[in-house]
């Protein structure tokens, strides 16, 4: 969020329900400030230019008078589109919902939002309009620039007596200020075209004038004359004009410059030269102020375009991370279906070697396939975050093919991975994309080609560091690329700056990995030099031993037929006809009856009957009721029942579903079992 504009705070208008308190709390979890308004006039009254957007609930304006909220809204500044969502059950759409068109019309910069949704879509629309308010927070910023700029120019012009011009050759169109006016014995509010300039002229000045004007235009140069010219009253005067040529968008010239009376000058050039020299020396400076301020103008411009380059850039890699995340939780359902079905395969051919040999080597597969919607699940942000003891050298061998692939032959990849170092507390897909992040910014210093070092040591960190006190494994990623001076290295976590041309970066690598650090309580370091490569040092504290971590590894290494309860009745449910088939040869695998149920108000119906069921597995993502509203309506229905959740990845909102074990997709039998041993079945 953009320095200046972080106490904007979000309106709320939902006095029906809880949707207001909903929303502000989610509000609050993304660092937005809100405050919720009992009714359509104090909303209205709130509604200023440093407000960050409005929230309404369709219902709460359906029928209203909304001339007050219209008179608030026309009452905004010019550069104020202020963002409003609203709350819907019939969607934007004029098909469904005739309500919307007169809504657009009064709200104008307007998104609806249909109800139901999940807490993530609320949450990635309320940071696309705090966004674009924020976008429009810099206009305002750009234009106050703009405009205290223009008045100093006026203040400087005004007090150096200049006149300023502009003069259009194609169009003979001539523009003066109020002082150039004044200097050719005009009133400020009188006409002053292109022809009163010519005929202002003294006769013998005429023709020299209308040549300097025509080289200057013709050949490019700057245009610099002194003449004489005829007031209204028929006094004379001497002037002196200073031009230069600018081209617009299309090729066209025009002249723009300054004139000032030089009477005096001229009236005693003979006997006072050093006045009139200094007098030269004052228009010069004022020029070079004028070049100056439009210099500034310019910068600040293209400043504003960079930004917006980035923040696209931006959106296009939200883009493809929620695509990722679809493909990743779709090619996890595939998966789940076929590693179920090759581990019952396994057991119905165990004394046939070369069955089983082909059928490890297929399971083998799918669990490199699972890992690999891990790993894309992670990018897409998806993944429930799992902080854990793991041992990074492991780690960093297990991304070492991809790391290689992503260098290319030109960079000498070099480890450094000494035996024995202690576990760090750390997510292992987290730190694998860390890991990759930091190896592709070395491979795009070293256009070249050069030597990537990755190395693993063990540090003591004493009391005066900016670390707390304690042991850390430290990940050096250091390479022979082209550095970075004091400035851009100072910069370099900063959030949205990158030294990458437009469309090769998002500038956000490094600030997540400065994130994830500060998150695992350690730190980034980075330390560079121009010529001298670039050293990235990740600083995560070891853990301790004996930590439950461990010993749910060490549960899970131990075998699967341990002490069990006699067979259970099992509702199963799962929208996924393939999960579904296969999941439920695994229960029956284990001595288990299976009631199957391909959706939601499927498996209701069974639980409000009569029939007998001592376990609930129900997946979470499913259409029209997801799992965590059917636990909620079956805890309601039998609150003793046992629930287990399964799920690709965290996208549970808050709630009872929550606090519900779950069940990591894919899964095979042996997980399965384990999932119903933790339930005390």
């Amino acid at each position: 969020m953009t320095r200046g504009f972080d106490l904007a705070r979000a309106l709320i208008l939902a006095p029906e329900g809880r949707d207001a308190q909903l929303a502000a709390a989610l509000l609050s979890e993304i660092g937005q400030e809100s405050t919720i308004c009992d009714d359509i006039p104090s909303f209205a009254a709130r509604l200023d230019e440093n407000t960050a957007f409005g929230l309404l609930t369709e219902e709460t304006v359906r029928h209203a008078d909304l001339s007050v909220l219209a008179a608030a809204i026309e009452a905004q500044p010019s550069w104020s589109a202020l963002p409003f969502i609203v709350l819907t059950r019939h969607g934007g759409g004029p098909e469904r919902n005739p309500e919307a068109a007169r809504l657009s019309e009064i709200l104008g910069n307007v998104t609806f939002l249909e109800r139901p949704f999940h807490a993530t879509t609320f949450v990635s629309v309320a940071r696309g309009a705090r966004r674009g308010r924020d976008r429009q927070f810099e206009a305002r910023a750009a234009v106050e620039r703009l405009h205290r700029s223009e008045e100093t120019l006026r203040t400087a012009l005004k007090a150096g007596r200049l006149g300023a011009w502009e003069f259009h050759p194609a169009t003979q169109e001539l523009m003066s200020s109020p002082t150039l006016r004044a200097i050719f014995g005009r009133s400020e509010m009188a006409p002053f075209g292109f022809g009163d300039f010519i005929d202002s002229l003294h006769p013998g000045d005429k023709a020299h004038v209308i040549e300097t004007i025509e080289g200057a235009t013709r050949e490019g140069t700057d245009y610099e004359v002194e003449f004489r010219v005829i007031w209204p009253d028929g006094s004379l005067r001497w002037v002196a004009a200073l031009a230069r040529i600018e081209r617009g968008p299309e090729g066209e010239v025009r002249l723009v410059g300054v004139t000032t009376d030089v009477t005096a000058r001229k009236q005693v050039e003979a006997i006072h030269r050093e006045q009139t020299e200094e007098l030269e020396r004052r228009v010069a400076q004022r020029t070079a102020e004028l070049e100056s301020a439009h210099a500034r103008v310019l910068e600040e411009i293209r400043q504003r375009e960079r930004t917006e380059g980035q923040l696209l850039q931006s959106q296009k890699m939200e883009a493809i991370g929620q695509l990722t995340g679809g493909v990743a939780h779709d090619f996890n359902n595939l998966l789940m279906a076929v590693m179920g079905n090759l581990d019952l395969l396994s057991r119905h051919v165990a004394e046939d070697a070369r069955a089983t040999r082909l059928i490890d080597g297929a399971i083998q597969g799918a669990q490199r396939g699972a890992a690999l919607t891990q790993r894309l699940l992670a990018f897409a942000r998806r993944q429930e975050l799992s902080v854990e003891p793991r041992d990074l050298a492991e780690l960093v061998r297990g991304s070492e093919e991809l790391l290689r692939r992503s260098v290319g032959d030109l960079v000498e990849l070099r480890f450094d991975l000494p035996q024995g170092l202690p576990r760090a507390q750390v997510d292992g897909n987290q730190f694998d994309l860390a890991l990759l992040n930091l190896a592709v910014n070395a491979r795009d210093a070293m256009t070249g080609g050069g030597s990537l070092d990755v190395a693993l040591a063990l540090c003591d960190v004493a009391e005066a560091s900016d670390l707390a006190p304690g042991s850390y494994l430290r990940l050096s990623v250091t390479d022979t690329g082209s550095g970075m001076d004091a400035a851009t290295l100072e910069q370099a976590t900063h959030p949205f700056f990158s030294t990458k041309e437009l469309g090769k970066g998002t500038g956000l690598g490094l600030s997540m990995i400065h994130g994830l650090a500060q998150q695992l309580g350690g730190a980034l370091r980075l330390s560079s030099a121009p010529g001298q490569g670039t050293r990235a040092e990740l600083w995560l504290p070891t853990a301790t031993v004996g930590t439950r971590a461990e010993a749910a590894r060490a549960a899970e290494a131990a075998p699967a037929s341990g002490e069990r309860r006699g067979a259970l009745r099992i509702l199963f449910v799962d929208d996924d006809a393939l999960i579904a088939m296969s999941t439920v040869d695994l229960l029956e695998d284990l001595g288990h009856q299976v009631i199957e149920a391909s959706s939601g108000p499927e498996a209701l119906k069974v639980i409000e009957s009569a029939e007998p069921i001592d376990l609930l597995i129900t997946d979470f993502s499913m259409p029209r009721m997801n799992g965590g509203e059917l636990a909620r309506a079956a805890r309601k229905l039998r609150p003793a029942l046992p629930i287990l959740l399964a799920t690709g990845y965290a996208e549970l909102p808050e709630g009872e579903a929550l606090e519900l074990p779950r069940l990591a997709k894919p899964y095979m039998q042996r997980q399965l079992a384990e999932g119903i041993a933790r339930l005390g079945l």
